[in-house]
C-alpha cells in the first residue's frame, strides 16, 4: 500500500508541476516556469485509499462523467481537509483567491479538472494495480454465496 500511495503521489507531483507549467504559458510566461511542493507527495498518494471507490464504481457501471463527478468530490474534500491541516501548521502551500475559492483551499471552478485528474487515477489503478482495493467487493461476493 505505501509502494501504491508513493506512485500515485509521484504522478500526482508531475501533473501539478505539468499544470503550473501549463498555467505560466497561459499567463504569458515563455519560461513555463512550473512548481510543486513536497508536501502534496503523501495528498496526491492518499489516492490509494480511492482504490475501494475506483472498483466500487466500475462494478456499478456509472458512466464516465459519474464517476468523474464522484471524484472531483473527493478530492474537493481531501484537498480542504489537507489544506486546514497544513494552515493550522503554517505551511499551506497554495491559496487560491478569486469568487470560486472557498477559504482559499478549494476552487469550485476546478471541478471538470478534478473530475478529469480522478478518472485518469483510475484508468492508473486499472492498468497498474487492478487487484488493489477489492476487498470490499470480493468480500460482499463472498457474503453472496
Amino acid at each position: 500500500m505505501l509502494k501504491r500511495g508513493f506512485i500515485y503521489g509521484l504522478i500526482g507531483l508531475v501533473m501539478e508541476v505539468l499544470w503550473t507549467g501549463f498555467c505560466s504559458f497561459i499567463d504569458g510566461d515563455m519560461t513555463l516556469r512550473a512548481h510543486t511542493s513536497l508536501l502534496m507527495l503523501p495528498v496526491y498518494g492518499s489516492v490509494v485509499f480511492l482504490e475501494p471507490m475506483f472498483n466500487a464504481l466500475d462494478s456499478f457501471k456509472l458512466t464516465a462523467p459519474v464517476r468523474g463527478l464522484c471524484y472531483a468530490l473527493m478530492i474537493f474534500s481531501c484537498e480542504y481537509i489537507s489544506g486546514k491541516i497544513f494552515t493550522l501548521m503554517g505551511v499551506c502551500p497554495w491559496q487560491y483567491n478569486g469568487p470560486f475559492s472557498v477559504e482559499g483551499l478549494i476552487r469550485l471552478d476546478y471541478l471538470p479538472l478534478w473530475a478529469g485528474v480522478g478518472l485518469l487515477f483510475e484508468q492508473i489503478h486499472h492498468h497498474l494495480f487492478p487487484h488493489a482495493g477489492q476487498f470490499f467487493i470480493i468480500s460482499e461476493r463472498m457474503e453472496r454465496q
